[in-house]
């Protein structure tokens, strides 16, 4: 069982001109959607209200197999306005709430961790309190049994505070074992250092601890990323560009199933995560990064099935 813990929200996708459209979303509800689809069990852990919006969460959860072990609550079910400019990117506006409805005070319950063999969290859920507080809670109850990835997938917007962000992402990094992260994020989090460099210094600090692997996803450039055994990096598939919506979260879906797929998940295994080598890093970019191209070929974050991932191609 994988697990994936934050938010679940909406994204009212606004294009110049036209009405809002809901579409559900949160970065770790993508995450978790794009790891069913391509096969694996999982389940989600955040939070949604008894409301019309979070009836379509709920929904969506069901319909792509994601299990969900908590229930709605009574209040609002998050909002993120999603403003669409000229070529497709979003800016996003929030209205949320973040706190675990599974959460006893001590984090999430040790009964829902206790099959997990990869936790999986990041975005507003590792930052924005009281939640962010419970979610590490439930990183440092799996790390001895399950592999962690985190992805700072940073708002700020949200949490405006770069210096506490920076002090957050260094903790959840710290016990990770696979972190992605986008050069905006670092260039954010680490004004005037390269976001390489600083991809560098995280999988560095963590000695026989940390992260075995970071990758830096850098838009059109493609992405790059850093084990013991050194770089790998990937171009971009060609693709048309619908929007950017959710292809950060398909890609670190793609990332993990790979991962999962290569039996790489598990406390276990973590010497062996720590002895990929550069050719299976590179693979796992080339795979992550066409589940991106796929997400950005349609509208909203629509991550791609593992059937269209072997075909190659689209099919909305």
């Amino acid at each position: 069982m994988l697990t994936v813990i934050g938010e679940a929200l909406i994204d009212e996708v606004v294009r110049p001109g036209q009405s809002p459209v809901p579409h559900v979303g949160g970065s770790p509800l993508n995450v978790a959607v794009g790891l069913a689809r391509l096969g694996h069990p999982v389940q989600f852990l955040g939070r949604f209200g008894r409301d019309a919006y979070g009836s379509m969460i709920a929904g969506h959860l069901k319909n792509n197999d994601v299990l969900v072990p908590v229930v709605p609550d009574e209040l609002p079910t998050s909002v993120a306005r999603a403003v669409l400019g000229a070529g497709g990117a979003a800016e996003y506006e929030f209205a949320l709430d973040w706190e675990l409805p599974a959460a006893d005070g001590q984090g999430v319950p040790n009964f829902m961790l206790t099959a997990t063999t990869l936790l999986h969290t990041g975005s507003i859920a590792a930052m924005l309190a009281p939640g962010a507080e419970q979610v590490f809670k439930a990183v440092v109850a799996a790390h001895p049994s399950a592999t962690i990835s985190y992805d700072p997938n940073a708002r700020p917007s949200i949490i405006k505070d770069a210096a506490y962000a920076r002090a957050q992402a260094e903790k959840f990094v710290a016990l990770a074992d696979v972190v992605k992260a986008s050069d905006e994020d670092l260039q954010w989090l680490y004004p005037g250092t390269d976001p390489q460099e600083t991809a560098r210094k995280w999988l560095a600090t963590g000695g026989t601890e940390g992260p075995a692997v970071v990758v830096v996803t850098q838009g059109g450039e493609g992405p790059w990323a850093v084990c013991a055994a050194g770089e790998a990096a990937c171009p971009v598939p060609p693709t048309s560009v619908v929007d950017t919506v959710g292809a950060g979260d398909s890609f670190m879906a793609a990332l993990l199933a790979a991962l999962v797929d290569r039996e790489l998940d598990g406390a276990q295994r973590r010497d062996a995560l720590r002895a990929i080598t550069r050719e299976q890093l590179g693979e796992l970019l080339r795979y992550a990064a066409r589940a991106a191209a796929i997400t950005v070929s349609r509208a909203g974050a629509n991550p791609p099935t593992r059937k269209e991932l072997q075909e190659g191609q689209p099919h909305v």
